[in-house]
């Protein structure tokens, strides 16, 4: 029953860490950093297993984050030869580069990630619920 709830828990913590990146990426879209690049999208990607479950059952089905990388897509393009940080030479001479960051993608995931936290949330809510059945049962 434990392993259960682990499972459940390390779902939402896997999915807060997703909202947090989509935060960022929609607050940062029209940043530029310090070196004069735009911001660069970052994507959460998850793997099999919770290394810090309580239970052998938790550990091999649970969920974790496995690493947080930047999206390697390119920089939109956007035409404004008059702005500081357009290009002044080559192909792109006159464009300026803005943050990667897609809108409707981030909008979309947000809404995914908020719908699987809220699952993983009601499992451990019917978890607990199951826990305390069998408790009272025994008592």
């Amino acid at each position: 029953m434990f392993g259960s709830l682990d499972i459940s828990t390390s779902g939402m913590t896997a999915q807060r860490a997703r909202l947090t990146a989509i935060s960022a990426n929609i607050a940062n879209r029209n940043s530029i950093g310090p070196d004069g690049e735009p911001y660069r999208a970052k994507h959460v990607y998850f793997s099999q297993g919770n290394p810090g479950a309580t239970t052998r059952e938790g550990r091999e089905l649970g969920v974790h984050v496995a690493k947080i990388q930047d999206d390697p897509s390119p920089f939109n393009l956007r035409w404004d030869p008059s702005h500081p940080l357009a290009q002044k030479e080559g192909p792109q001479a006159g464009y300026v580069r803005e943050s990667n960051v897609n809108m409707v993608v981030e909008q979309v995931n947000a809404m995914q990630a908020q719908r699987a936290y809220e699952a993983n949330a009601v499992a451990a809510e019917a978890t607990k619920q199951m826990l305390q059945q069998a408790l009272r049962l025994l008592g």
